[in-house]
């Protein structure tokens, strides 16, 4: 009877094993019609610092927010302005004005409904001199806002601003919430409440943060029932939880793009999408460090750099050399500014210049202090953290020692970028698609929580930034911008390292992702699961 019983157990076995490797090789294949349920997990190796968009200038935070807010007006697929809180707009011939017409059927998450008085209080907490937002600068230059009535917003510029219409896709807030209080110690920042496509759930911190889909959205509701962001400051193991269906999406190392997914079961299970990101890698320098101020020495250390090393052997070509802070495919990108391939003689002969002189150790001094400084690097990213060595090593070579730090996210961002409290930093920038660096690179732009955190201070740089933004004929324009770009580039305020390919791992049973020149997300509510390849229930626990 015992044998018997095992015979059967085995043939069983056998059985089900055989149906899971059918299910494997087409199951996924079938794209089979939209529906609602599911959960889509993803991953970050940093943890959100705040979920009011204005108070926050770290990627994972405007990740989540994205989902629970709205704008005015945002990008399709095709990087057109479209309609988002609003309905239409009207631009007035002198292009001063602009009056937008807003949906009528919005509602906040907690059921109250959106009007224009929630984009009048957006417009004026950002520009209140006790928020501490990086934002404020384009809406500082609004001469008049205006609620014509409850559907209806109006603002009049002094003059001519060329992003104005996408300026107006940041993050309304309500007002109901908020008003004749201080934002800064608002439980939305922990819980916010928005007009968007999810509805926050829970945020356990150093673990996971859960937003379900709102059934009252106004654009309707998205067929993916939950999105779940798991913080896992770690690429290697964010990758092993990929590829053990513990998350569902993923950017992909170099490394893991071209050697550790390629094989049968990993192509069967995920599709994988590139595109040039909108960011770029770069080494910046705190220029109030005594060493720093001088940009000799800072040209010095772009040419002590190898970016070709960089790209050939830790990106393994998934990236292109930064010349400066725009991408190669923008229209506003010149390609002609100064370039600092590699090359020792002369970054030593700058440093000499500069007044360096090498002891006997073989370290350079300045007046009896060693040139040697400390790089501060985030956790878990693993590829700038390579990067950060091998900088290390080249510059070792011409007398600098540089030492590594790494540290978590949040701390990277909260105690030491914020306060200003580092000597060299290494991090990204993200790229707008309508091009405008005020915020990062004017010399106005260095207050608290601000974006030009380095302390850049050019006279003819800040005179064309405000000329560019001020300009609406895009030839003008381009000529303000490349003209910034060759004073940014002899200026080496920091040095632009590359810009990198996004590789992004979707598990293939999400359908629905059209790629397209704004990426992947801009339809991330019309993504969906076929109901028979659902992997998580559409109850509200978490449970397979």
């Amino acid at each position: 009877m015992y044998l018997r019983k095992m015979l059967i157990c085995v043939i069983v076995l056998f059985f089900c094993l055989s149906c899971g490797k059918k299910k494997d090789t087409a199951f996924y294949d079938d794209p089979g019609t939209p529906s609602y349920g599911d959960t889509i997990i993803t991953a970050s190796i940093g943890e959100p610092s705040n979920l009011i968009p204005m108070l926050s200038s770290d990627s994972p935070s405007h990740e989540v927010a994205s989902y629970i807010y709205n704008g005015l007006v945002k990008y399709d697929r095709n990087l057109n302005v479209i309609g988002d809180l609003a309905e239409s707009w009207e631009i007035s011939k002198d292009n001063l004005s602009f009056t937008f017409h807003l949906k009528r059927n919005v509602t906040w998450h907690d059921g109250t409904p959106f009007t224009a008085h929630d984009v009048m209080y957006t417009y004026k907490v950002t520009i209140d001199p006790k928020t501490p937002t990086a934002y404020s600068g384009d809406f500082l230059l609004v001469k008049k806002a205006e609620v014509l009535d409850d559907f209806t917003f109006k603002v009049t510029y002094e003059k001519p601003f060329a992003p104005a219409l996408m300026s107006w896709g940041i993050a309304v807030l309500p007002r109901h919430l908020l008003e004749g209080k201080d934002i800064t110690a608002s439980p939305l920042r922990r819980a916010p409440i928005g007009t968007g496509p999810f509805i926050f759930k829970e945020w356990t911190g150093g673990d996971r943060l859960i937003l379900m889909a709102n059934p009252r959205y106004f654009e309707g509701r998205p067929y993916i029932s939950r999105y779940m962001m798991r913080i896992i400051p770690d690429s290697a193991t964010t990758f092993l939880e990929l590829k053990q269906n513990g998350i569902d999406m993923a950017g992909l190392t170099p490394m893991q793009t071209l050697r550790q997914t390629d094989f049968p079961k990993f192509k069967r299970e995920f599709n994988k999408f590139k595109y040039l990101s909108f960011t770029y890698v770069y080494l910046g320098y705190n220029l109030r460090h005594q060493f720093f101020k001088d940009k000799r020495v800072r040209q010095a250390i772009s040419y002590g750099i190898n970016k070709q090393e960089i790209i050939d052997g830790i990106l393994l070509g998934e990236g292109v050399e930064a010349t400066g802070p725009f991408k190669p495919d923008m229209w506003a990108y010149n390609g002609n500014v100064k370039k600092y391939a590699y090359d020792k003689e002369k970054a030593l002969a700058l440093l000499a210049e500069a007044g360096f002189r090498k002891g006997t150790d073989g370290i350079l001094y300045k007046n009896g202090t060693p040139f040697e400084f400390t790089v501060l690097v985030n956790q878990g990213n693993d590829v700038r953290i390579k990067c950060a060595e091998l900088i290390q090593r080249r510059l070792s070579e011409i007398g600098i020692r540089v030492k590594i730090r790494v540290i978590e996210w949040a701390a990277l961002i909260n105690e030491f970028i914020d306060k200003r409290n580092f000597e060299a930093v290494m991090l990204g920038w993200s790229i707008s698609q309508d091009p405008d660096p005020f915020d990062i690179w004017h010399s106005s732009k260095q207050g608290k929580k601000e974006l030009n955190f380095i302390g850049f201070e050019n006279k003819e740089a800040d005179d064309l930034l405000v000329k560019a933004r001020h300009t609406l004929d895009r030839a003008e324009r381009k000529g303000y911008l490349f003209r910034f770009q060759e004073i940014v580039a002899e200026e080496q305020p920091l040095t632009f390292l590359f810009v990198p390919y996004a590789n992004i791992a979707i598990q293939k049973r999400f359908k629905g992702i059209d790629p397209g020149p704004a990426g992947l997300m801009y339809n991330f509510i019309k993504w969906y699961v076929p109901e028979n390849q659902r992997r998580y229930k559409a109850n509200a626990a978490l449970s397979p």
